[in-house]
C-alpha cells in the first residue's frame, strides 16, 4: 500500500473521533495492540532521545523496503509509535524521505497532544527518516557497486 493511501486511511479514522478524549483512547488502544518487546529490544541504540517517555525504534531492510518495530514504557507514546509504524513500515526509503508528514497536522496532533508529546511524535518521525536515508544510501551504494 502506498504512503498516500495509508495516510488517507489514518485521517479518515481520526475524522470519526469527536474529541481529544476519543483520540487519546484510540491511540492507547493502538498501543495495547503493539507487541511488547523484550528487555533485549529495549537497548540504548534503539532509544529515541528527547521523548518524555522511553520509546524504542528498530528498522530493518527487507529487499528494498523498510520495516519498523517499536515499543514504549508508556501507553500513549506506545500508541503514537504504533500509528507511525503502521504508516511508514513496508515503504521504500525514498517514499519516507520525500514524505512531508502533513497527515500529522491534518489529524490535529498539535492541538490535542501536549507540546512535549507532539515533540516526541516528531522525534519519532525524525528517527524513521534517519533510517530511510541510511537504507537509501545503502541501496544506492549496492546498486553502484554492481555496475
Amino acid at each position: 500500500m502506498t504512503l498516500h493511501k495509508k495516510e488517507e486511511i489514518i485521517k479518515k479514522e481520526f475524522q470519526v473521533l469527536k474529541n481529544w478524549e476519543e483520540k487519546y483512547e484510540y491511540l492507547i488502544n493502538l498501543g495495547k495492540k503493539l507487541s511488547k518487546k523484550s528487555s533485549i529490544f529495549r537497548s540504548e541504540d534503539k532509544l529515541i532521545h528527547g521523548c518524555q517517555s522511553k520509546v524504542w525504534l528498530k528498522a530493518k531492510l527487507n529487499g528494498s523496503r523498510i520495516f519498523f518495530e517499536g515499543d514504549s514504557d508508556a501507553l500513549l507514546p506506545r500508541g503514537m509509535a504504533a500509528l507511525m509504524i503502521r504508516v511508514y513500515s513496508g515503504l521504500f526509503p525514498f517514499e519516507i524521505i520525500s514524505s512531508n508528514a502533513n497527515f500529522i497536522y491534518e489529524i490535529g496532533f498539535q492541538t490535542f497532544l501536549s507540546p512535549i508529546r507532539a515533540n516526541g511524535m516528531f522525534l519519532f518521525l525524525k528517527k524513521i527518516k534517519f533510517y530511510a536515508i541510511a537504507f537509501n544510501t545503502k541501496i544506492s551504494v549496492s546498486l553502484n557497486s554492481q555496475t
